[in-house]
């Protein structure tokens, strides 16, 4: 999809928002705003899980930052 063309869906998006009744634009917000809460959940949780893995296969090392900065000279 073109630049112009996913701007001016965005644009006719807003308006149509625009168009409602203030407390059904407060209604959508708060559902949208708990939506994106989900979403960043759910990627939280994928992260979490992938560091975990990550540590039980010992892909994770710990250390000062002094003990890091050697590992990089080597």
């Amino acid at each position: 999809m073109s630049n112009a063309l996913a701007t001016s869906r965005f644009q006719e998006l807003i308006d149509m928002i625009e168009s409602l009744p203030y407390d059904d634009q407060e209604i959508l917000v708060d559902i949208i705003n708990k939506r994106l809460s989900e979403y960043r959940r759910a990627i939280l949780l994928k992260e979490v899980s992938e560091s975990r893995d990550a540590y039980e296969r010992g892909d994770v090392r710990q250390g000062t930052v002094d003990d890091f900065m050697k590992d990089l000279d080597e």
